[in-house]
């Protein structure tokens, strides 16, 4: 038994857990964080690595200018890996450019800084952008990339040092029950740490937690497939790189008005709708490109259907995409793999609530990195009662 009882035990280390833990140790709650491994290895490092308020809808746009900020703050105060170099949407064609002139009129009415570009900036600005490829640009300067690697460990160093969290990675959590009014959680080591109220922010430690509420729930996972280049030498490319089929995908552009009639002409037997790519573009701070990325889906609990292999087809289609687009000095790949994350199929989060103190807060799908920050706030409040 550990015998100190803490305001609140978070398990999950991952980036939605970590903000969880952040505004809580903020409010003066102590905290202990249990980390399965000996470093998150999930959806939070297996990301693209860009923090883009501007693909959500209007709810998770607030919540990701808000992790804007918070990103921002901490990376004043201690080097966490963000780079506020800006996203732009290429678009191809006269179609997905109209869109872009609509979220442009949408920004402008919820004050979110955006700015339209003409075709000659676009080529101007983006080195290697094709003019083949290239139509108009709109672009966000307040939003930031990150290295998804490197991003969560400096955050942990940064909270253990100013905020005083208590983190134990290596810590499989096997069982919660609540004594007395207070949570009891038990390792695989069978050490018990007690605390006033549990989070449980990882899909994994969830589903062995809780087998029939986790199997039950309409979670689904998704698998996406991501590429990147070796080093590009002297080449700069400025910021997150974001082209039509993103366009034609991203939760934000559903709110324009000519978007259902520009969707409902698409070939939905076309390779990139089966596989749902659409493709990216960001820079690593050794010069790499990272490029993706495809999405397949499962129901949570069917989720060894998707597999752990990476479809070689997918990756040599997004490449001879990416060639289409911009023309980088080496498509020579380096590095490849896939990244898991899940999401609800009817809401936005899933939360359920077991007994009177252990709250699950997972399945936050493709918005984890940007949106986490600014959710996790509203969160603690909630569960903490403030």
């Amino acid at each position: 038994m550990n015998n100190k009882t803490y305001d609140l035990i978070i398990v999950g280390g991952g980036v939605l857990g970590t903000f969880h833990a952040y505004h809580a140790l903020a409010k003066g709650y102590s905290v202990l964080m249990l980390e399965k491994n000996n470093a998150p290895l999930g959806a939070t490092v297996r990301n693209f690595g860009q923090v883009v308020p501007s693909g959500m809808n209007l709810k998770w746009q607030s919540y990701g200018c808000e992790s804007l900020a918070i990103y921002k703050s901490i990376q004043q105060r201690f080097d966490i890996s963000i780079r506020q170099n800006g996203t732009v949407y290429i678009a191809s064609n006269e179609e997905e450019a109209q869109l872009l002139e609509e979220l442009y009129q949408i920004n402008e009415a919820n004050n979110y800084e955006s700015y339209l570009l003409t075709k000659e900036q676009c080529l101007k600005k983006y080195k290697g952008l094709k003019e083949s490829y290239c139509n108009s640009g709109l672009f966000f300067p307040q939003e930031v990339t990150v290295e998804p690697r490197v991003m969560i460990g400096k955050l942990h160093k940064f909270m253990k040092a100013h905020y005083e969290l208590n983190y134990l990675p290596n810590t499989t959590v096997i069982n919660t029950h609540e004594v007395n009014g207070a949570v009891e959680v038990v390792s695989s080591e069978g050490t018990v740490y007690k605390a006033s109220k549990v989070i449980i922010c990882s899909g994994s430690d969830f589903k062995t937690l809780y087998p029939m509420v986790y199997n039950n729930s309409d979670l689904q996972v998704s698998k996406l497939q991501m590429l990147q280049t070796k080093s590009q030498g002297n080449y700069e490319l400025n910021g997150s790189v974001l082209t039509g089929l993103t366009i034609r995908r991203y939760e934000s552009f559903t709110q324009c008005p000519s978007y259902e009639e520009i969707k409902s002409k698409e070939d939905l037997n076309s390779f990139e709708k089966q596989f749902g790519v659409h493709i990216l573009f960001k820079q690593a701070t050794d010069g790499s490109v990272i490029i993706g990325d495809s999405h397949e889906y499962a129901d949570a609990k069917d989720i060894d259907n998707l597999g752990f292999d990476l479809n070689m087809d997918i990756d040599d289609f997004m490449i001879k995409e990416a060639k289409k687009i911009i023309n980088l000095p080496s498509y020579e790949i380096q590095n490849r793999w896939a990244g898991f994350y899940s999401q609800c199929k009817t809401k936005d989060i899933f939360e359920c609530q077991i007994g009177d103190n252990v709250h699950i807060v997972t399945g936050i799908g493709g918005k984890g990195m940007t949106g986490s920050a600014g959710f996790s706030k509203d969160s603690i409040n909630r569960i903490m009662n403030i």
